[in-house]
């Protein structure tokens, strides 16, 4: 009897017992994770075929119409040689800064306001006599240049790199601003740049007023020669831009007379800006000083008036782009607006 029960009671243990390790089975099964590769790329199984990497998309490429015709460009250009010293005031305030560079028409080698940005660039020439020696170790993917002064070394610079060439240097500056800007693929930041110029005249004309009314006379002191500057300069340009008047005798549309002291008189004006462009033997600085002493000089309406004002022959003149824009709007704020 007591073998019998037992019998009885050890059947459905073994059910029981069958039943709990399908059950843990099936919960072993469900606990289960998929292996997962480690920061090292481990799968901890097989290795697993490398899927190939995607193969690099060709750099864009665009066509700039210029001077010379049309270049191809690809990429974004990122070792400049400029050979303008224009190109060189474009490229800083775009934000590059070139491999190279030609030397400003004064300082040592670059203008006072642009030689800090300038420091470690390489100096390729002048804009009369780029070397082309040095610029072809500096390896360029992009030269910038002009055509009226660099038209006959057009073909050795394009060997070298591709070559984008303004027609000529324009009083309107922003002519070649904008080549420049496109050549570098920065069209939008280039365009930016000039609308911000633009808010600044206004504001300045609003702040003017009757002011603007004044008729503004501009003098140049060089190596032997005085000039009257006319509309076709970066300054007479400039005035016609902000608004002012020019006197009558200056109210033409080209670049500057040379005049002897007899016309004097021509210097005349509401106000008068004068700016000296000098040599290493400050030449200029003497003929600066004959003038202003000269009693004809002393006799002009402007001058007695205390209406006559030095400014930097850099800014005024010679750079040519959008930071000297800038700071000559400053001097005018300084000087007309008296801020």
């Amino acid at each position: 009897m007591f073998f019998t029960n037992l019998q009885r009671f050890k059947k459905p243990s073994t059910l029981l017992v069958a039943s709990l390790l399908s059950a843990a089975l099936v919960l072993s099964g469900c606990g289960q994770t998929t292996p997962t590769a480690s920061k090292e790329g481990s799968t901890g199984g097989a290795a697993q075929p490398a899927t190939p990497a995607p193969a690099p998309k060709p750099a864009e490429s665009y066509t700039v119409k210029h001077a010379m015709g049309e270049t191809k460009i690809t990429g974004n250009p990122t070792r400049i040689v400029v050979l303008t010293n224009e190109g060189t005031e474009v490229l800083l305030s775009l934000g590059i800064k070139p491999v190279g560079a030609v030397k400003s028409w004064s300082g040592t080698p670059f203008y006072d306001h642009i030689k800090k940005d300038l420091e470690g660039v390489t100096v390729v020439g002048d804009e009369n006599q780029p070397n082309l020696e040095v610029i072809a170790t500096l390896k360029p993917d992009l030269i910038i240049g002009n055509k009226l002064r660099q038209e006959k070394v057009y073909a050795q610079l394009s060997a070298i790199a591709p070559t984008i060439f303004s027609e000529k240097i324009n009083a309107d500056w922003q002519k070649n601003f904008k080549l420049y800007a496109e050549a570098l693929n920065k069209k939008d930041q280039g365009d930016q740049l000039l609308s911000k110029l633009d808010q600044r005249i206004a504001d300045f004309k609003t702040k003017a007023g009757d002011s603007l009314k004044m008729k503004v006379s501009l003098v140049r002191f060089i190596p032997g020669k005085t000039r009257i500057y006319f509309n076709d300069t970066f300054a007479g340009f400039m005035m016609q831009k902000i608004g002012f008047q020019r006197p009558a005798v200056q109210n033409q549309d080209k670049f500057a007379d040379d005049i002897n002291k007899e016309r004097i008189p021509d210097m005349e004006g509401d106000i008068l800006f004068y700016y000296t462009w000098d040599n290493d033997k400050k030449e200029a600085s003497s003929v600066e000083q004959e003038w202003t002493n000269d009693p004809l000089w002393k006799n002009l309406d402007v001058v007695k008036k205390g209406n006559v004002f030095k400014v930097n022959d850099d800014i005024w003149n010679s750079s040519g782009s959008i930071i000297s824009a800038n700071a000559l709007l400053s001097d005018l704020e300084k000087f007309v607006l008296k801020k």
